[in-house]
């Protein structure tokens, strides 16, 4: 099943569940509500006789009057009810005894086969119908003196008052339910129009749901469409969703992972180029020279070995950085890591750099800070990265001015090295890729400067090995500035 329809499913199933749980309680609540209402108003219409009561408790101050006058107190509350809704059915008179010492007690158990006169037997009284009302009379301490009281049925107790003082209580029976009436027609009429609320909810659930769901899930099959390109190498694609959500967000970083894959192929292509290019130029021309001599085309003399030679070293020079640069991809170079006062190492190597860059006519200057700055570094492969770049000016800037800057940076400890000339420069769209494999911002790739243009590429993962960061930039100078970020201590 596809996602979005289990999603429409989950989301439909669960709002029907909700919404038969708030029918059913609504439904409850009302029925409920309703039963109150009818039994309050029941007490309300008993309110002349609860006053008639208290009349009769004052003729002789006490309830002797009404004690066991169980059928006249009926007929006081069926003559008060009478022609109401609440006018009760007929029920069985109460035994009537001859003597007072016939009379059980008050509260006493009637027993069953209790004879009477004769062979007279009085019955027990049957229970009450489904939903009568049961009336009783109690005194101020809860016993009965008139009616039918049942202990395992709820009363609502009215008090029965002098002034200020309790003389007994009038107990009504509560109704559980209704079973005629007005309300309950009422009840009937709700509990349809509950229904009928509830399926047109469900229809607007099942309107509202549907797109809902495709809202949601749409950016998804766009997303997963998208992936299954990236799998099969369509690099070159994005995908435009004017959201700003999570799925917003996963559609940017699929962009940039689009742009990133793409970026690393065409990297990989142009890294591949390369090197066949490289490779295949110095071992045409030795072949080419070879086969010359072996032809008889070109003397077999020390100086055509010579030149044949020169192209092996070329060759040789080209796997040697090769072989250095994958060393670093891998871990496989070796740094011996130490702290050591970067102003002081940079200081006492700046003469062999004076004398190295003056023999190609290029002239030193220096800007160093006089703070002493702690940094944990190899000095041989910080040497290194300094000759890779002084290399670099001297054979393809043709510059006149070389230098070299360090400072501190407080705000994030760093420490900031500058190594700029002012040269010819580089263009700024060559400078993102100068540190690519066999990158060389000359298309000619002529040979005659020397060198594999693997140099950078060593030099950004020298200083990625001590956690470091290099970029290219335009020097003040107006040539090339390669700036370096090493952390201090």
């Amino acid at each position: 099943m596809k996602i979005q329809n289990k999603l429409f499913l989950i989301l439909f199933s669960f709002s029907l569940f909700l919404i038969a749980i708030l029918i059913l309680v609504i439904q409850w609540s009302i029925g409920k509500g309703m039963v109150d209402y009818v039994n309050s108003k029941e007490i309300q219409a008993l309110a002349p006789t609860i006053a008639k009561l208290s009349q009769i408790y004052q003729q002789e101050n006490s309830w002797r009057v009404m004690e066991n006058k169980h059928q006249g107190f009926h007929q006081l509350i069926s003559k008060q009810l009478e022609g109401s809704a609440f006018s009760p059915r007929p029920i069985n008179p109460m035994p009537r005894y001859n003597d007072f010492h016939e009379r059980p007690p008050i509260g006493a158990p009637i027993e069953k086969n209790n004879r009477l006169h004769g062979n007279e037997t009085r019955r027990i009284p049957p229970p009450p119908k489904e939903n009568m009302a049961l009336y009783a009379l109690l005194n101020n301490e809860g016993d009965i003196v008139a009616g039918r009281y049942i202990e395992s049925i709820d009363y609502s107790k009215t008090p029965i008052k002098i002034d200020t003082k309790t003389i007994g209580y009038l107990a009504v029976s509560k109704r559980k339910h209704l079973t005629e009436g007005y309300e309950v027609d009422f009840l009937e009429q709700q509990r349809s129009y509950l229904w009928l609320i509830a399926m047109l909810s469900m229809g607007l659930v099942a309107l509202i749901t549907f797109p809902l769901s495709r809202h949601v899930v749409e950016p998804i099959k766009l997303i997963a469409k998208g992936m299954h390109k990236l799998t099969q190498g369509e690099y070159q694609q994005s995908i435009d969703l004017k959201r700003k959500d999570e799925l917003g967000e996963l559609s940017r970083d699929y962009n940039e992972l689009a742009l990133t894959l793409s970026e690393n192929d065409k990297a990989r292509k142009r890294w591949l180029a390369n090197i066949s290019h490289e490779l295949r130029t110095p071992v045409a021309i030795l072949r080419g020279e070879l086969e010359a001599m072996l032809d008889d085309v070109r003397p077999i003399t020390k100086s055509n070995i010579a030149s044949a030679a020169d192209e092996v070293k070329h060759l040789q020079h080209l796997i040697d950085d090769l072989s250095l640069l994958t060393s670093t991809d891998i871990g496989g170079m070796r740094y011996r890591k130490q702290n050591e006062n970067l102003t002081a190492v940079l200081t006492s190597e700046l003469d062999k750099y004076d004398s190295y860059l003056s023999n190609a006519g290029i002239t030193l200057t220096r800007d160093i800070t006089t703070k002493n700055i702690i940094t944990f570094i190899d000095k041989t492969r910080l040497f290194q990265l300094l000759e890779n770049i002084i290399n670099n000016c001297i054979k393809y800037s043709h510059a006149t001015e070389f230098k070299l800057s360090l400072t501190y940076k407080n705000a994030n400890n760093m420490a900031i090295l500058t190594l700029e000339d002012n040269g010819n420069g580089v263009d700024k769209k060559h400078m993102p890729h100068l540190f690519e494999y066999l990158y060389r911002v000359d298309d000619s790739r002529n040979r005659s400067m020397g060198g594999s243009g693997l140099g950078l590429s060593i030099c950004h993962n020298i200083v990625m090995a001590h956690q470091g960061d290099i970029k290219a930039e335009i020097s003040s100078l107006g040539g090339l500035a390669i700036i370096i970020q090493l952390p201090a201590t």
